[in-house]
């Protein structure tokens, strides 16, 4: 995408790149275009060499995402009735029969979180307001979380006869539990920073004027120090053996990530500068470097 409606994104001289959900008039509701952008952005900050983490915020003091936009009333969940972008859903036949095969019944925020998930570049979610819906399942597959002393949470698709969505059923009881998963969107309640952060939600709550700066602090030490393929090949390896089946399948990617990886420049640099006591000065790049068992998972694309 040439231009962004609906985002901002930029890219700070330590090679941060901060997205920013930009409808704040509408409390970053999120949308069809909305979702289209993020992933561009994703691909956009994967691409790109510079990008050490992406940080994800809203706009304004009021909300990071107030959840799906309800300017289509009773059709807000209803894909086969909605226009996205000008192009209606034709997963419903004239007979009625539903068309489960068909790639238009996949749920929005699903391909943002699974975009996300694949990133190959640390996550943060600088939660600086209400979050709820959408809202609150983007963060999900963010690897940290952190919020403004205002922010706001809600998982409240049963509320809205619904079901949780963007993939949160696998998430959100992987980040936080059984339990406490099924009791917030069991209830559908709308819970505060501290029951967010007592519950495993989000790591620390900071003053909602700190929060972006605190955001990029924890950005550049995750990675200032660190090989950018290193980073990019842990986020990956230890996102995806939360669904393994058996430690061995940890230990056969772990033997050929460190072999891979033993072989190449970074290797030596970060023993060198580690035994000369001085900062690595790393050369490995993403988008050329990774080992060539890389990806090591089902060709399968989500987008």
């Amino acid at each position: 995408m040439s231009e962004y409606q609906q985002i901002k994104t930029e890219v700070d001289a330590d090679g941060i790149f901060v997205l920013t959900l930009n409808r704040p008039k509408v409390m970053n509701a999120f949308t069809g275009r909305m979702m289209y952008e993020i992933i561009d952005a994703f691909d956009a900050a994967d691409a790109d060499d510079k990008v050490r983490a992406i940080i994800i915020t809203g706009e304004g003091e009021r909300a990071f995402c107030a959840g799906a936009d309800l300017s289509e009333g009773d059709k807000t969940f209803d894909y086969a009735e909605r226009e996205d972008a000008g192009e209606k859903k034709t997963v419903v036949g004239a007979d009625g029969a539903i068309d489960w095969s068909s790639e238009d019944i996949r749920d929005s925020g699903g391909r943002v979180t699974l975009r996300i998930f694949e990133s190959i570049k640390p996550v943060i979610g600088a939660i600086n307001g209400a979050a709820v819906g959408i809202g609150a399942t983007m963060q999900l597959p963010m690897d940290i979380r952190i919020a403004s002393d205002n922010a706001r949470f809600g998982f409240v698709f049963a509320r809205r006869g619904i079901v949780p969505e963007a993939c949160s059923s696998w998430f959100l009881p992987r980040l936080v539990g059984i339990s406490k998963a099924l009791q917030w969107c069991y209830s559908g309640e709308v819970f505060n920073a501290q029951e967010a952060l007592d519950g495993g939600l989000v790591s620390e709550i900071v003053p909602q004027a700190d929060l972006l700066a605190r955001a990029k602090e924890i950005a550049l030490q995750m990675t200032q120090m660190s090989s950018p393929v290193s980073v990019a090949m842990t986020r990956q390896m230890l996102w995806r053996m939360m669904g393994a089946d058996h430690p061995m399948e940890a230990h056969k990617v772990d033997s050929k990530a460190v072999f891979g990886r033993g072989r190449q420049s970074d290797a030596k640099e970060g023993v060198v500068s580690f035994l000369e006591k001085r900062p690595p000065e790393f050369a490995n790049k993403p988008s050329r470097d990774m080992p060539d068992f890389y990806p090591w998972w089902d060709e399968k694309k989500y987008s």
